[in-house]
């Protein structure tokens, strides 16, 4: 069944909070999720953004409201599930997609890149994430986490020790999330979106794709096909359904998206072992490593034709 046979999926009475929502995807996911019937709180650090986003919602004849202010503190995470509750008596999704980045490679990548990552990522994604679930449970409705992953978590990325770190622990994360909140059908699953993006525009090959992009050219079959790269409205159907009832019985799984490409990912899993009675010396693990292990070792990096967002 394709995404056009499969139907409406509506989010009607459901109440979501989006953070990092005033532009590119994280706007594409909160117009798209009011545009299924949720309520929605978008969260930005920039004001101007995020109310515009409101104004864009209700002109669509949707509800939201604003809260204002960067991912990481708990005070902020406490700020967003109130601004739920208090507006729209009730909270269901959290898409924790804000997010920044700071590239540079190892050696030159100063503690302070380092950590405005890491703290607006995947520490942003811990209080939120605790905060909402923490409501949920109270609430004893179920829920849905969902976290904003990327290519550069599964394959790593060149110049991006920060973000692809922690973009792995956000897969890590959804993945525990998911043992831990099962008994409340609260589901958690990753989302690795492939879109042209101002991080997208980052990528010196998809450079000129993007300019053309804002230019307001459609984007090429071949990008769209092989390179799973579309627009941020590309990605936010997956959000939607995950957000949904239909997704109930989905959790801890990393889902990617872009273009006109669907995928699932793989938990990591052992690919093969052997044994040596008695234990291992350095001598054995490189006979081993020869004879066994050498053919079956994985490239590193993504595949050829993936893009990163």
């Amino acid at each position: 069944m394709t995404g056009q046979e499969a139907g409406s999926v509506r989010l009607d009475g459901r109440v979501a909070i989006v953070t990092g929502a005033g532009r590119s995807l994280g706007r594409a996911y909160a117009l798209a999720l009011a545009d299924a019937g949720a309520a929605v709180v978008v969260n930005d650090i920039d004001e101007d953004s995020a109310q515009a986003v409101v104004a864009d919602i209700a002109a669509r004849g949707g509800r939201a409201l604003a809260c204002i202010g960067p991912v990481g503190p708990s005070e902020t995470a406490e700020r967003l599930v109130a601004a739920a509750t208090e507006g729209f008596s009730r909270l269901d999704v959290l898409v924790a997609n804000a997010g920044v980045l700071r590239d540079r490679v190892l050696w030159k990548m100063a503690d302070d890149d380092f950590d405005l990552v890491i703290e607006t990522h995947l520490r942003g994604t811990f209080t939120t994430g605790r905060a909402a679930a923490r409501f949920l449970r109270e609430q004893g409705e179920g829920g849905r986490l969902i976290l904003i992953g990327s290519p550069a978590g599964q394959f790593g990325s060149f110049g991006q020790t920060n973000y692809a770190a922690a973009k792995a622990g956000l897969v890590a994360m959804a993945r525990t999330w998911s043992l831990e909140l099962a008994r409340d059908r609260i589901t958690a699953n990753a989302v690795i979106p492939t879109a042209l993006s101002p991080m997208t525009a980052t990528i010196p090959a998809y450079a000129e794709l993007y300019e053309r992009f804002q230019a307001g050219e459609a984007i090429p079959h071949e990008f769209r096909h092989d390179h799973a790269l579309g627009s941020p409205e590309d990605v936010a159907p997956l959000v939607v359904w995950l957000a949904s009832e239909r997704s109930g019985d989905v959790t801890g799984q990393a889902i990617g998206i872009g273009g006109d490409r669907l995928t699932l990912y793989s938990h990591p899993a052992v690919l093969d072992v052997d044994y040596a009675d008695g234990g291992w010396d350095a001598a054995g693990v490189d006979t081993a490593w020869r004879r066994r292990f050498a053919a079956q070792a994985q490239p590193s990096g993504p595949p050829r034709r993936d893009a990163g967002s």
